[in-house]
């Protein structure tokens, strides 16, 4: 999803060769590649910041018990899902765990954090921790507020103090994402690898991952290229933008060819896709978000598979729930798409589910 201009802050394929990607994929055999690869992961969330859209589970999401949120990640872990990006660690400065940077939100669970990380140490699965959100996250200038960026590296280090033990704790999430208007915004660059240069002092282990939008606009040239190189990260899961009615999957292929071959001349960032397994119920961005029709994702997953290493979806919560859920968030739809993709994956990829 456009997740901050899947709001207003976050509002020619160039690149050649037979090389072969990042982590040995062969660009041009994976055009002929038929499979539709699962879903490895999603985003994931304590509470939505956009609150119109998230009006179906943020109450519930604040009433979690530990147990629940701990009870989440294993319902979605049971569905093959090895990785969850938490978007945010503080929102509308107030925070998600202990820390003197803002108050805590007043959440039933006093650290859903550490009730997440807790319970994806026994359940196999993988967090990258959002840094974020640690000013206004609709200003576009947060990314270079100076108070912003001190909260940030402040957060950076407490988090890693607090949590660094749990064997979840795989990697970090820089959630300001990139509107990629042609190219990265220096500005954007900087914001990254100011935050990758501590966390790669403090976790050397750790993998970073950015999820930038805009990518149908991307030109991934010569230019777009070095600025590859340029970024401190590790993976880069460039959104489908189908939920926000910006792209089709019968659009995305060409996106994401291009970008899988700028990622194979620069060598350095594995390339994912976030898909966005929603809709809107009405005005995109003011209106609440549903699931969408399986026979959607499908597709959207078939469009981007022959691409990219890995496919996250934004986002589980709320969008899928197992039936009979003990932490059930979301509308009953919800069951609906999980029923699908799962009935989908026992057929075509046993042993996943």
């Amino acid at each position: 999803m456009d997740k901050l201009n899947r709001r207003d802050f976050l509002s020619s394929v160039g690149a050649s060769g037979m090389a072969v990607g990042v982590l040995g994929r062969s660009v041009s055999a994976a055009s002929a590649s038929a499979t539709i690869q699962p879903i490895a992961g999603s985003w994931f969330e304590f509470q939505h910041m956009a609150t119109v859209e998230g009006v179906d589970w943020n109450p519930e999401c604040a009433c979690f018990t530990c147990s629940q949120w701990g009870l989440k990640v294993q319902e979605i872990a049971q569905v093959g899902m090895k990785y969850l990006v938490l978007m945010a660690t503080a929102l509308d400065y107030r925070s998600f765990f202990p820390t003197t940077i803002f108050p805590p939100w007043r959440l039933a669970c006093p650290d859903p954090l550490e009730a997440a990380l807790s319970a994806a140490d026994k359940s196999g699965v993988k967090f990258f921790i959002g840094d974020g959100f640690y000013g206004d996250w609709r200003s576009p200038n947060i990314i270079s507020d100076p108070v912003a960026t001190r909260k940030r590296l402040q957060a950076i280090e407490q988090l890693t103090r607090l949590y660094g033990h749990h064997l979840s704790f795989y990697g970090w999430y820089w959630p300001n994402e990139a509107f990629i208007n042609q190219y990265y915004s220096e500005k954007f660059i900087q914001y990254v690898n100011t935050c990758s240069r501590l966390a790669r002092q403090l976790t050397p282990h750790a993998k970073i991952l950015i999820a930038p939008y805009g990518t149908r606009v991307a030109v991934p040239d010569d230019k777009y290229v070095r600025q590859l190189e340029a970024l401190d990260v590790d993976i880069i899961a460039y959104q489908d933008e189908v939920g926000v009615r910006k792209s089709t999957p019968e659009e995305t292929p060409a996106f994401y060819e291009g970008l899988s071959k700028a990622h194979a001349r620069a060598g350095r960032s594995a390339i994912w896709a976030d898909v966005e397994i929603f809709q809107f119920e009405g005005a995109v961005y003011k209106s609440p978000i549903l699931p969408a029709p399986f026979s959607r994702v499908l597709r959207q997953m078939e469009a981007v598979s022959p691409w990219v290493d890995k496919i996250l979806v934004y986002q589980y919560q709320g969008m899928m729930n197992q039936p009979g859920s003990r932490a059930f968030c979301g509308r009953s739809a919800s069951t609906a798409l999980y029923t699908a993709y799962v009935d989908w994956l026992k057929t075509r990829h046993p042993g996943k589910a």
